[in-house]
């Protein structure tokens, strides 16, 4: 699937975009949102919160240097781009400052294969990439690097990033993984988790694969 710079795929954005607010994973113009789109990708604008956001206000970012849009790119748009250079599977990338993925991106831990549900990212863990400066080339080619095994990752004292192969995907990894953090730093709070091991988590991923996809006979 491979987004257009379409009515629809901007109405999408910006819905997705607000409901992120709504669920408390972005607050006032933290995080961003892009989606692939022809030769480049619509981005959200630098500075912009959620309950300004309009369709016309995104940004499309060309893989040649081209931009078309009123505003600037979030600062955030080169590790947008060299994810989808990286993945060309993916088709929407999002970023938040989420509460509970953020805290634990500021202890520069990963999250570990404590829970089976881990491995909607597609791996048996979530890595925490070092800590670069945001918008800074150092950042793109660390998350480019972490999600090429995986579909989402902390960074280091900063927050969490997650793609698709749809919006819809990419949102539901997003709210995972936020969920898990939560539940994985409330355990370590009681102690210590146990965690699954390469060869468990294996075995989910691989049902993953098909898990949902299934017609009813």
């Amino acid at each position: 699937m491979n987004f257009e710079d379409s009515p629809q795929a901007r109405e999408d954005a910006v819905a997705a975009m607000r409901r992120m607010a709504e669920l408390g994973m972005n607050r006032g113009s933290t995080g961003n949102l892009s989606l692939r789109a022809g030769a480049g990708m619509l981005i959200t604008p630098t500075g912009m919160g959620a309950d300004d956001l309009r369709e016309q206000d995104l940004v499309w970012c060309g893989w040649d240097g081209s931009v078309r849009g009123t505003w600037k790119p979030s600062s955030e748009w080169h590790f947008h781009q060299a994810v989808y250079l990286a993945r060309p599977d993916l088709n929407a990338v999002l970023h938040t400052h989420s509460t509970h993925a953020a805290a634990l991106a500021c202890l520069r831990w990963e999250l570990p294969a404590f829970h089976y549900m881990v491995a909607i990212a597609g791996s048996d863990h979530v890595p925490c990439v070092p800590y670069h400066l945001f918008g800074s080339e150092a950042l793109s080619k660390a998350v480019a690097g972490a999600m090429l095994q995986v579909d989402a990752c902390l960074l280091a004292n900063h927050g969490l990033v997650a793609g698709g192969k749809t919006l819809g995907q990419a949102m539901k990894v997003l709210q995972e993984i936020e969920s898990l953090c939560e539940v994985y730093l409330k355990a370590l709070a009681a102690g210590e988790p146990a965690l699954l091991s390469r060869e468990q988590m294996a075995e989910v991923i691989e049902k993953f694969q098909s898990y949902g996809r299934a017609a009813r006979a």
